[in-house]
């Protein structure tokens, strides 16, 4: 199963309200603010490679106030 941690800049201020819509999301396994040059982490999972692009291309890039994303995909052993 395809994991990615994902990287989000948002809207100055839209912090809380972008991480209350990611926990709706399917697949969203934690999201948290942060710190520094990138203002929300949040860590994914799909069934397929397939799913999680479109995770992040159709639902989490598609949030009111995201301003950009940097997806980090977790490779197993």
């Amino acid at each position: 199963m395809p994991q990615a941690f994902v990287l989000i800049n948002v809207e100055s201020g839209a912090e809380e309200e972008v991480v209350s819509q990611l926990k709706k999301i399917e697949g969203v396994e934690e999201a948290y603010y942060s710190y520094g040059v990138y203002d929300i982490i949040t860590k994914i999972n799909a069934a397929s490679m397939e799913k999680l692009k479109e995770m992040v291309t159709r639902k989490i890039r598609a949030i009111a106030k995201v301003r950009s994303t940097l997806t980090l995909i977790m490779m197993e052993d």
